[in-house]
């Protein structure tokens, strides 16, 4: 059962600060597009995290720490022992809540979404620990409110991780293979209408997975105060799409399954939970060529 809601506030975090069963984990990763075709690049949010930080706030480390060093592609899962092992060490286990900030969705880019918290909100979830929380708006949010921040290190007593792995949260590229003619399951592309459509070329092919439809990742949250949209709108962004229908399942991808979690997560919060990720998204099923792709 959880016991704090998908998303909360700047606010609420501020008074729960202190709460000794709190913890406050920073997901911050950096990602650059090239200006015309091309992958992005990527790098860990450490430097930013030593320079200033929520208080108590410790460094989760999507980039280099908690996704697989021998896979091909990036972010991909870890195995469920390392990650498990670093979760405890984080002090995240039975008894504890988590909450989970990041910084900025893309560099250079005017786009609101805490898309790398939901990504290991997402990832904590799948190996079984559900009481996880993303940070609205953020750490930019909690500056501009003139929140404290610290550059000292933040610690937690060891956890407890407990909780068995929750196989339904995760999609294959098999799994995306055979829903493409499922009619009872929704393929929900996150990316911008430029990638769905094929004007961008960024993962070696042009287009989208056959069947799926475009619902934008930050089209969610006001650009201005960094806050979601109220519940009607968020439903207006996904009703289109067939994904609210609580008979169906969806499945959600983007380049590398980060985007897709921040639309996992708000269809959860939105009561839609026959919600999966497919982990490999385009970063791998782009490149296999045996993989239909379209551009219509």
């Amino acid at each position: 059962m959880r016991e704090i809601p998908y998303i909360v506030s700047t606010e609420w975090l501020d008074n729960h600060l202190d709460d000794p069963h709190v913890r406050v984990l920073d997901a911050t990763t950096y990602l650059k597009h090239p200006e015309k075709d091309g992958y992005y690049e990527l790098w860990s949010g450490k430097e930013a995290y030593d320079k200033e930080h929520i208080p108590g706030a410790v460094f989760a480390d999507l980039y280099e720490e908690l996704s697989d060093p021998q896979s091909e592609f990036a972010f991909t899962l870890p195995s469920r022992e390392e990650f498990v092992k670093k979760m405890s060490d984080f002090g995240v286990g039975e008894g504890t809540y988590v909450v989970i900030y990041d910084r900025e969705a893309v560099v250079g880019a005017p786009v609101v979404a805490s898309h790398w918290a939901t990504r290991l909100a997402w990832q904590l979830r799948y190996e079984g620990f559900n009481n996880v929380a993303v940070l609205d708006g953020g750490f930019p949010k909690w500056v501009e409110e003139g929140r404290p921040v610290t550059a000292e290190p933040g610690s937690y007593p060891k956890g407890n991780f407990i909780g068995e792995r929750e196989s339904t949260l995760f999609s294959t590229k098999e799994d995306v293979l055979k829903a493409i003619d499922d009619e009872n399951t929704v393929i929900i592309d996150s990316l911008t209408e430029e990638h769905f459509h094929g004007e961008v070329n960024t993962y070696g092919r042009l287009g989208h997975i056959p069947n799926s439809v475009n619902v934008f990742f930050g089209s969610h949250s006001d650009p201005i105060t960094r806050e979601l949209y109220n519940e009607e709108q968020l439903r207006k962004n996904f009703e289109e799409s067939g994904a609210l229908d609580p008979n169906k399942k969806v499945i959600v991808y983007c380049g590398s399954a980060i985007a897709a979690t921040w639309n996992a997560t708000l269809l959860n919060k939105l009561g839609q939970h026959h919600v999966s990720v497919y982990d490999g998204s385009l970063t791998e099923w782009a490149s296999d060529p045996s993989l239909p792709m379209e551009t219509k």
